[in-house]
C-alpha cells in the first residue's frame, strides 16, 4: 500500500478521534478550506477539538476513494456525525493533501458549504 494513502487514512483516524497530532503535520503546514480560506497550523489543528465538542465525538469519515499520485493524495469522503443539539450532519468531502517527508504539509478542504453554515456555524456561535 502507499505510504501517502496511509498518512491519509491516518488523518481521518486522527480527526474522528478529536486530535490532530503535530506528528502528522509538517511545522510549515497549511490549510485551506471553503469556509474559511486559507488556514495556519494552529487554527487549523485548534478547529478539530472543536468539532470533537461539536458532534459529542461522533463524528465519522466515509472514504469513498483515495487516489495517491506523487506528493499528492485525493481523498473523497463523507462525513457524519450527531450534534450536540440532536441533529444529524452529513456532507461530502474532497481532501487534497501534499505530503512532505511521511507529513502532511498542505490540505485544502472542498465540501458543501451551506451544510456547514447551516448546521455547524450557530453551533459554534454557542460554543
Amino acid at each position: 500500500m502507499n505510504k501517502n494513502r496511509d498518512i491519509a487514512r491516518a488523518y481521518f483516524a486522527a480527526i474522528e478521534a478529536g486530535t490532530l497530532p503535530d506528528d502528522l503535520l509538517a511545522d510549515d503546514f497549511t490549510a485551506w478550506t471553503t469556509t474559511q480560506g486559507p488556514l495556519s497550523k494552529e487554527l487549523y489543528q485548534g478547529a478539530i477539538p472543536l468539532l470533537a465538542k461539536l458532534t459529542g465525538g461522533s463524528i465519522r469519515f466515509t472514504v469513498d476513494s483515495i487516489t495517491a499520485e506523487a506528493d499528492r493524495v485525493i481523498a473523497e469522503a463523507r462525513a457524519t456525525a450527531r450534534l450536540v443539539d440532536g441533529s444529524d450532519y452529513e456532507n461530502t468531502y474532497v481532501f487534497v493533501f501534499r505530503i512532505r517527508d511521511g507529513r502532511i504539509s498542505s490540505i485544502a478542504e472542498h465540501f458543501n458549504a451551506l451544510v456547514v453554515i447551516e448546521k455547524l456555524v450557530p453551533l459554534i456561535s454557542q460554543a
